[in-house]
């Protein structure tokens, strides 16, 4: 471990190298060895001429982190690969080479040499959970032993496309109305500091006496700078509550079930997870992975506590025997389309093809309930801005109807 209680995978030195191929390519590559000779050994070991060989500081955490359009490039690249009958090894090699992502790029030539060394690419996915999830080292195992290694890292990077699909579907559906509010809350701020103030001051020098609503929103204006921190301390209160409460599993499952009860966004947030949950069941069951297992494994992709301890348990049920859909029945929180699909598909001996379709029909409602989303939130922002704004112009126009009057009279 180092200094910052990270473990640190470096058991040889690392080399970096550049050698000619049998029809005089130059590649390049990362090779572990116990010393240069060594390092020039197994080189050549692999058919290459070494031209250049250094030595490097690289040290591969099991905390290393990459984008997940990256990983999605190299899973499919890989399946590509593999397909095309190039050996696994030399897949590994040519994906880290042309792999934008230096630390993904690392990993890949770490796991080649593992491979080289004799060891599953599952196995040795493992050192690196924050990269390759369970259900991505399960996969790929499954693949293995199965000797189908690309059809499976072509389900895999198929699956891994649609997650981002809907990631964005998802993302697009909150992010939208999110920026609508902050603009709408910008510039109902910008009124209140910098316009209103200084068309009020005119009123005021001019001695005339001012409404009610222009004064509350005049001392609104005048405080505006404590209202604002006043609710960045909020802000960061909240944060760090929530930060409290994900340190504490219970009162995070707590949290997480109260979201799935949100007017609008509860089902939104349910479908989404479902579509997940389903579309790794499926996959998991299409590559020969038993029930129990597939189930344990699926459930880790949940990002809800609630919705990831309800699998769990109706998986510990199935294990000691009781019917699948039955188990899934006792959570009382499925929608009943999804339960009457599932147990078709149960009872039919077609499972693993209806988590398919149940897959496809929560993509279905979530791109709805997005719309409906999208179709609400956005007239009422419009309206409360308008509102607002209404207040201010008022608050305006209203001082000065009063000095028309008396300057008539």
């Amino acid at each position: 471990r180092n200094s910052s209680g990270l473990i640190i995978k470096k058991t040889m030195p690392a080399y970096n190298y550049t050698a000619f191929d049998s029809i005089g390519k130059k590649q390049d590559g990362l090779i572990s060895a116990s010393s240069e000779r060594e390092a020039r050994r197994l080189i050549k070991n692999l058919n290459l001429i070494p031209i250049d060989l250094n030595q490097t500081e690289k040290s591969v955490t099991n905390k290393i982190k990459v984008k997940s359009k990256t990983l999605v490039l190299a899973t499919r690249q890989l399946a590509t690969l593999l397909d095309s009958d190039i050996v696994l090894d030399e897949a590994i090699r040519i994906t880290a080479d042309h792999t934008n992502e230096k630390k993904l790029s690392n990993v890949l030539y770490e796991l080649r040499e593992e491979v080289i060394q004799g060891k599953r690419l599952g196995q040795a996915m493992t050192a690196y959970p924050n990269i390759f999830s369970n259900t991505y080292t399960s996969l790929v195992t499954a693949g293995d032993a199965s000797g189908n290694l690309s059809q499976m890292f072509d389900n895999l990077a198929s699956y891994l496309e649609e997650m981002e699909r809907v990631k964005q579907k998802i993302f697009s559906a909150l992010a939208y109305p999110i920026i609508l509010i902050v603009f709408s809350l910008a510039v109902i701020t910008a009124l209140l500091t910098f316009v209103m103030p200084q068309v009020v001051d005119q009123f005021v020098r001019a001695g005339t006496e001012l409404p009610f609503l222009t004064e509350l929103l005049l001392s609104i204006s005048r405080d505006m700078p404590y209202i604002l921190g006043v609710l960045a301390i909020v802000f960061f209160l909240v944060m760090a509550w929530y930060k409290r409460v994900c340190s504490e599993p219970k009162q995070l499952i707590g949290l997480h079930k109260k979201f799935l009860s949100l007017p609008i966004f509860g089902g939104f947030i349910l479908n989404a997870e479902l579509e997940r949950f389903s579309s790794t069941m499926y996959m998991m069951l299409n590559s020969g992975i038993n029930l129990d297992v597939a189930m344990g494994e699926s459930a880790n992709v949940l990002n809800n506590k609630y919705l990831q301890e309800l699998i769990m348990t109706a998986k510990k049920k199935v294990t000691e025997g009781a019917d699948f859909v039955v188990s899934l029945q006792k959570t009382a929180i499925f929608p009943d389309m999804f339960l009457q699909l599932i147990a078709s598909g149960y009872l039919s001996g077609n499972l693993t093809g209806m988590f398919e379709k149940v897959s496809e029909f929560m993509k279905s409602e979530i791109e709805s309930r997005r719309s409906m989303i999208l179709s609400l939130l956005e007239p009422v922002v419009i309206i409360i801005m308008g509102g607002f704004i209404l207040l201010i112009v008022l608050a305006i126009l209203i001082p000065i109807m009063q000095m028309n009057a008396v300057s008539i009279n």
